[in-house]
């Protein structure tokens, strides 16, 4: 059964860091590209971060420099360690595969304050 848990988002002032964890089941993570997502007030879901199965990433433009995604492939879980947090960070962050189909998690929220 698909499933995708993400933890770790929370209260954190302007310039704080958080890392996010993202507990995918093995049918969703293994081999696959994943990424993560998210959504801020009013505005579309976007993709800001993915890695490859062995280890390639890219970032948006957004948050390069800022944020680091990772992944343990042996437990099935990705990360986000966020830096530098913005307001215009604050958002719902989701994980899912890097070409996702209509299964998505709860998320988890984040939120900047100034």
């Amino acid at each position: 059964q698909a499933q995708l848990v993400e933890s770790g988002g929370g209260l954190v002032q302007a310039g704080g860091s958080l890392r996010l964890a993202c507990a995918a089941s093995g049918s969703i993570f293994g081999g696959n590209d994943m990424a993560w997502y998210r959504q801020g007030p009013g505005k579309q879901r976007e993709l800001i971060a993915a890695i490859t199965s062995d280890g390639g990433t890219v970032y948006a433009v957004s948050v390069k420099g800022r944020f680091t995604i990772s992944r343990d492939n042996a437990k099935n879980t990705m990360y986000l360690q966020m830096s530098s947090l913005k307001p215009e960070d604050t958002a719902v962050y989701y994980c899912n595969l890097a070409a996702p189909g209509d299964y998505w998690g709860q998320g988890t929220q984040v939120t900047v304050s100034s």
